[in-house]
């Protein structure tokens, strides 16, 4: 699905009166925090097994720590979004200080991606950290065509639970809820153990994943005739075994 800010300037019904026009039994699976080297390759090879794609809302100085993860991401054919330099709190910080802070993690995640620093994200989609924006900070997002990401239900894995814990409660709210933009942590050891199953569950009980990328774009390391074979849509049309064709 190809998301603008044109369209769906503010999606996730946790902080919005809008979200994205899934249909039943379609989710969108989001990931915060990462990427952090003990548990961001597990979910990674927990997506590749199921052959689903997600979207990582990348922390800019976690991005310039571990910056082949970030290449990963985005090699794999993963949405690489933004989620700040340093997960402030930012309506305590003041509009100037959270300006820096977003422009300064959207350069960490661009330089560790494409390899240049920039303050324009070449995917324009944003996370507030702890889902806190202002009016100032939410009118700056919207003037550059940032879509600012919520979510509509959460696993809640900041909280202490067990893999098997976790698990039980999204599905729970996943059964309520019938559809809708998920939150987890790729930072979270208990979200990297549960994952496998989670996706296996989805698979079982109908479920598709739908790929969320900013409207036009493609993924950045894509040779001449890669980028063909994915503007067709022939790319995501071929998994096996966690394996997608054409190769890398």
């Amino acid at each position: 699905m190809e998301v603008s800010a044109a369209t769906y300037p503010r999606v996730g019904l946790k902080s919005f009166p809008q979200t994205l026009p899934l249909a039943d039994h379609e989710v969108v699976l989001t990931f915060d925090d990462g990427p952090l080297a003990t548990t961001t390759p597990k979910v990674l090879a927990a997506l590749a097994a199921e052959c689903v794609r997600a979207t990582f809302f990348v922390i800019g100085r976690s991005a310039a720590e571990f910056p082949n993860l970030v290449r990963q991401m985005a090699e794999a054919g993963h949405t690489v979004a933004h989620h700040s330099w340093s997960h402030p709190l930012m309506p305590r910080m003041g509009f100037q200080r959270a300006r820096q802070d977003i422009d300064r993690g959207i350069a960490a995640v661009e330089l560790a991606q494409n390899g240049t620093a920039t303050e324009t994200p070449s995917t324009p989609f944003f996370r507030f950290p702890y889902f806190a924006s202002t009016s100032q900070t939410l009118e700056l997002l919207q003037s550059r065509a940032i879509v600012v990401f919520g979510a509509d239900l959460w696993a809640s894995d900041w909280d202490r639970l067990s893999p098997a814990q976790e698990l039980a409660l999204v599905t729970q709210r996943l059964r309520r809820a019938g559809k809708g933009i998920i939150l987890f942590h790729d930072s979270k050891a208990r979200t990297a153990a549960m994952l496998p199953e989670f996706l296996r569950y989805l698979r079982r009980n109908g479920y598709r994943v739908v790929h969320v990328a900013a409207a036009g774009g493609v993924p950045q390391k894509l040779a001449p005739w890669q980028r063909r074979f994915w503007e067709s849509g022939f790319w995501t049309s071929v998994c096996v075994r966690g394996v997608s064709w054409p190769p890398e």
